[in-house]
C-alpha cells in the first residue's frame, strides 16, 4: 500500500505577515505613510520670518508715553506751585491774625493809660504825700516802658502843624502865639504801633490871630450883614 503523500494548498502556503506577528508587537508604518507637517504651517512661518518688524505702532506708543509724562510733569509743577501759595498764604493771614489780636490788646489799654495821667496830673494839685505820688509815677513809667517794649509810642501833637493823618480836631480857637493850623493843646494823646497809627490824638486847633470880625459883637455883624 503505497503512501499518498497530502499537498498543501498554495493559498495555505502564501500566510499574511499579520499571522506571524505576535499580539504585543507593534509595526511600524511604511515610510510613505508617515505624517508630514502641513504645509501651510511651513509657510507662515517663511512669511514671518521674511516679514520685517513694522516699528509704527512701538512709535506711537513711545510718543503717548511722552505726552503722558509731560503731562503729569505739568500737573506736578502746578500742584507743587498751588501748594506753595497755600503755604504762604496761611502764613501770611496768621501773621495777621496774630498782629490784629496784638493790636486789639494794646488799644485796650490806652485808656488806663488815660485815667492814670489824669490821676497823676490830679495828685500833683493836691496834697499827696510826695512818696505816694513818687510811686505813682514809677508804676506810669513802667507801664509806658512795657507799652513801648511792644512798639507802642505816644504820639508828640502839642505844639505841632495839624496833621490829620495822626490828630483828631476836637475844636478850633484864634491864638496870638500860634500860627493857623498849629496844635495848641492836647485833650487825648495818641499812640502809634510801629508806623501804624494805633490812635489818633484829640487836639485843640489854632485859627490864627483873630481879626476884626471876629472881634465885633454878634450883633454888630449883623447890622452889617
Amino acid at each position: 500500500m503505497s503512501k499518498r503523500k497530502t499537498k498543501m494548498p498554495a493559498a495555505d502556503k502564501m500566510a499574511t505577515p499579520e499571522s506571524a506577528v505576535e499580539p504585543d508587537q507593534v509595526i511600524p508604518p511604511a515610510a510613505d505613510e508617515r505624517a508630514e507637517p502641513p504645509a501651510a504651517a511651513t509657510d507662515d512661518t517663511a512669511t514671518a520670518a521674511s516679514t520685517p518688524p513694522d516699528n509704527t505702532d512701538a512709535a506711537a506708543a513711545a510718543a503717548s508715553n511722552r505726552e503722558e509724562d509731560e503731562a503729569l510733569e505739568h500737573r506736578l509743577l502746578r500742584l507743587q506751585a498751588d501748594f506753595d501759595n497755600y503755604r504762604k498764604r496761611t502764613q501770611r493771614e496768621r501773621a495777621e491774625w496774630q498782629r490784629a489780636a496784638h493790636e486789639e490788646i494794646l488799644r485796650d489799654c490806652l485808656p488806663v493809660m488815660d485815667h492814670y495821667e489824669l490821676g497823676l496830673k490830679t495828685a500833683a494839685k493836691e496834697a499827696i504825700p510826695p512818696a505816694v505820688l513818687e510811686g505813682l509815677q514809677m508804676v506810669y513809667d513802667q507801664f509806658l516802658s512795657l507799652l513801648r517794649k511792644h512798639k507802642v509810642v505816644p504820639i508828640e501833637a502839642e505844639g505841632k502843624p495839624f496833621d490829620h493823618n495822626f490828630h483828631e480836631a476836637v475844636t478850633q480857637i484864634p491864638s496870638e502865639e500860634h500860627p493857623a493850623d498849629t496844635v495848641i493843646a492836647e485833650t487825648r494823646r495818641g499812640y502809634l504801633l510801629g508806623e501804624k497809627l494805633l490812635r489818633p490824638a484829640q487836639v485843640v486847633v489854632s485859627s490864627g490871630p483873630a481879626t476884626d470880625t471876629e472881634a465885633t459883637p454878634a450883633a454888630e455883624q449883623e447890622e452889617i450883614a
